[in-house]
């Protein structure tokens, strides 16, 4: 078949025959945005808007801080404070309101509401703050990304039997990314094709589990000393890829190395 800009990137991906071709996907594409964002895009307009409203959830801004631009990481934090601290602005003021409201309140006010209206207020202006702390636009663009991926991937399963017997004759998923395509799939196939989909899927997806459970299993068994003499066999790294298959890749050998 014709392979374009987003199937190349799958087929890449399925080549490593990695624990999980998706989290091997995902991966690639987090540590492009992290060099994009720290790139000369961060000088670009439409760059910095997008930072200045969602900024970056702890875990990508550790992933900014270890990639020795400090500089670049420090121009989207100003201007991002800058924003954040406008918004924060109409906040302390409704705090500082219904604050004020509270430690005034006396036996009347808490009998016609007011002292309940304030709470509500307290309650609603901390909801607003913790949704501002709680948004990231790395993560945004990964998942439209990986969206835009796992389309591709049946696109890919459902007009080329090389990359389907690839697929289906691998290590499988991990449990996380599983849902998300079964999620898609059921747009994306017709009844008697996510019927073979589905059925396919969990066949291997129970072999590779099996696999894994064995690998962890014996991992433990090797620090027992009637068991210290055998050979590891292949649970050397059961760890890494026991949380890896349970969680998506977090832990252990990048999931793109071969």
């Amino acid at each position: 078949m014709k392979y374009h800009i987003d199937t190349i990137p799958i087929w890449d991906a399925a080549k490593l025959e990695g624990e999980c071709l998706l989290c091997a996907l995902e991966r690639r594409t987090e540590l492009g945005e992290a060099e994009r964002y720290l790139g000369a895009s961060v000088m670009e307009p439409d760059t910095r808007i997008q930072v200045n409203s969602r900024g970056f959830c702890r875990k990508h801004h550790a992933m900014l801080f270890t990639m020795s631009n400090r500089l670049g990481h420090a121009l989207m934090l100003e201007s991002h404070m800058i924003e954040n601290r406008e918004r924060l602005e109409k906040s302390w003021k409704a705090l500082e309101k219904a604050g004020q409201a509270l430690a005034g309140a006396g036996l009347g006010d808490k009998i016609n509401g007011k002292a309940r209206s304030a709470k509500e207020a307290v309650v609603q202006e901390a909801k607003k703050i913790q949704e501002m702390a709680g948004t990231c636009v790395m993560c945004d663009t990964i998942n439209d990304n990986m969206l835009r991926y796992l389309h591709t991937f049946f696109h890919l399963y459902q007009n080329d039997g090389e990359f389907r017997r690839k697929f289906l004759s691998g290590k499988g998923l991990c449990i996380p990314h599983t849902g998300q395509l079964l999620e898609v799939a059921a747009e994306e196939l017709n009844t008697k094709e996510l019927g073979e989909f589905v059925q396919a899927l969990a066949k291997m997806e129970g072999e590779n589990l099996d696999r894994i459970q064995e690998d962890i299993s014996w991992f433990i068994k090797k620090f027992d000393y009637r068991f210290e003499k055998e050979d590891w066999k292949n649970s050397k790294d059961a760890v890494e890829r026991t949380v890896n298959k349970t969680r998506g890749w977090c832990v252990g050998k990048e999931p793109n190395e071969t």
